[in-house]
Parts: structure tokens; sequence; C-alpha cells
């Protein structure tokens, strides 16, 4: 019988706090009763809500705190004030010290990724973590990297994160070889800056076992999911990420007002109501939840911090599929292997 998944929650953190962080803990207990979950944050927030919630109420355990790091406050700011004691740097040290699998939060993107650096550190030859994402597209769905953790990237950093973001996509989608493509501003050899050039060449002479690189590839090819793992530097994935999420709720705005504009709209708003709300699914950001950070010595998912319980509750799925299929242990040895590689490609140039 497998061991159970340690999940450590950060109650306090999001927009909504124990009110979502509390209920999406119970949905995840009810999908995984092998898991175990430590509550995070003031006990006098939180021990009211277990109330409606038996099951969680009897099986969770809490760490009380009342220090909390605000969504407002700089990643230096965070550190300074709520190293040892916040709600967020209790659940990573968990991870850290063998307390917990996984560490899961809504709360502050920068804070988070600053805490979990220094709290965890990154793997052997990482200098920096990425954020990966499921990314919706019109074959089903693909791994997108990096979504903000850094600005800028060199070509070993880019090809880090290949490396990374396919032994997530063998994970999540259950592929033997997933295909990566490098976000460029044209999918000729010739295009791009030479960090990019450069990372696709190592990708294409590594020949790596893990992966199919298939070259460049453009914004549009993320939501016609033309690859399995699309890869971009942190400034680049940030943009695309936030402009994907503006235009589809500026899509649904447009259909709102074209639905409620006459009484036939409206009729046929009815009619045809579930095919929306099947599309509604489709692009609601907050319905495919769970950054996961890539690179570090420790599993931390990322939810966005307006996540709703069962949005919250879709983090922690993630957070526990990523540990059951020992994630961590699937980078390193592939990141072993593109290190061979890299030693092999002056032998391969040279004959």
């Amino acid at each position: 019988m497998p061991k159970p998944v340690r999940i450590a929650l950060d109650a306090m953190g999001g927009d909504h706090g124990p009110s979502v962080v509390v209920p999406a803990a119970a949905i995840a207990l009810e999908r995984h009763p092998d898991c175990e979950i430590v509550l995070i944050g003031d006990e006098r927030a939180i021990t009211p809500l277990l109330n409606g919630h038996s099951d969680l109420k009897a099986a969770a355990k809490i760490v009380h705190t009342d220090v909390a790091v605000r969504m407002d406050d700089k990643p230096s700011q965070a550190l300074r004030q709520g190293r040892r004691k916040s709600s967020m740097w209790l659940m990573l040290d968990a991870v850290r010290h063998g307390q917990a699998d996984v560490a899961v939060s809504a709360g502050n993107t920068g804070a988070l990724m600053a805490m979990a650096k220094f709290c965890l550190k990154t793997m052997p030859g990482i200098g920096r973590p990425a954020i990966a994402a499921i990314w919706p597209n019109l074959r089903g769905e693909s791994v997108v990297l990096d979504l903000g953790a850094s600005i800028g990237a060199d070509a070993k950093h880019l090809v880090d994160m290949a490396v990374m973001g396919a032994a997530m996509a063998r994970i999540v989608f259950d592929l033997e070889r997933p295909t990566v493509g490098l976000l460029n501003v044209g999918v000729e050899e010739i295009k791009g800056i030479e960090e990019v050039r450069e990372a696709g060449r190592i990708l294409r002479g590594a020949n790596l076992p893990e992966l199919d690189y298939r070259g460049f590839v453009e914004g549009d090819d993320i939501g016609k999911g033309t690859v399995d793992v699309v890869v971009t530097e942190g400034f680049a994935g940030n943009i695309a990420l936030k402009t994907a999420e503006g235009t589809a709720r500026q899509i649904g705005e447009y259909l709102r007002a074209a639905m409620n504009r006459t009484w036939r709209a409206r009729i046929g708003y009815l009619l045809a109501r579930d095919a929306f709300n099947v599309v509604r699914e489709k692009v609601d950001p907050k319905k495919v939840n769970g950054g996961v950070f890539l690179g570090l010595n420790g599993v931390v998912v990322k939810s966005h911090g307006g996540a709703d319980a069962e949005s919250f509750a879709a983090a922690i799925d993630t957070g526990y599929d990523i540990v059951r299929h020992e994630l961590t242990a699937k980078i390193t040895t592939s990141l072993a292997h593109e290190r061979e590689a890299e030693l092999t490609l002056p032998r391969q140039a040279a004959s």
C-alpha cells in the first residue's frame, strides 16, 4: 500500500484565505482519502470553518501562526517579515524538513518564489526555477513554462526548462516522449535572439531520450497545441499568460452582451446553454489551476490568488499527482541525461 501524500496548505494565502482553503481541503480529502493535510495559519480563523467538514476536522492537523504574507508585499519585504514565522514560510519549511511532500499556496507569487528558493534551494545545476502550468488548446492541453518566475534566460536555462517541462508532461499527459518547442518570433532557424537559437541548437544536437524537440513555435501555436511543451523565458511567458486570460474574459463579455441584446438572442442562449458552459470551463483561467515551481528540491504548487474552493482543490490535485508520480526524481534523472548529452556534443560536432 503506498504511503500517504502529505500536503501542507498555506491557509492564509490568496484573496480569500481560510474561507476557500478549508473547503478546498475537504474536497481534496474526499478525492484522495490517502492524503494527510496540514493547514497552516491562524487557528482562530481555521477551526470554526472545520465544523462544517467533519471528515477534514477529524483528519487534518493545524499549525498555528498569526503571521501572513500580504498579496501586495514585495518579495524582499516578505522574506524579512515572514521568514520562519509566516504561514507561507512554515508551509515550505514542512517540505524542507520532510514533514510534508508538497506545499500549496494561493499567496503572493513573487514572495512564494523568493521564499521557496531561499528555503528549499534549487536542484544541482539549476540556476533558477520556473513556473509551469497546464494550458488548454485545440488538441487538449500542453505544459507552458516559464510563466514569470524570473525575467530573461540564457540558452542553458531554456534547455533545463525544456527537460523539466517534458518530465512534467510525461506524468500529466502519460506520454512516453513529449514534443517540445521553443517560443520564438518565427519558426525559421535564423530568427529570434541568440539565446533562443543556441538553445535550439543544443536541444537538436542532444537528441535527448525523454523529449522530442520540434524546433521553434510561434505564439498562435500555444492555442493550436502544436507541441506538448512550450518553453519560453518568464517575461514573454507571463505576458502570454495574462494576454490569454484577458482575451478569454474579453470574449466572455462579448458573448454575454450579445446574448442579452434581444429576446431572440436570450432564447438562443437558453437552447445552447450547455455548449456555452463547456466553452466557459475551457477558457476560465481559474478552472485549470495550479502552477508548478520546477527546479526546486521539493514540490511547490501556486494557485490563482482569486481561486474558489473547487479551483483551489484542483491545485491540490496537481500537487498530489506530482508527488504520487515522483516528478522531482524524474526531473533529476532527465537533467543527468542532459548533462551527459552536453559532454558528448563537442565530439559529435567534431566528427
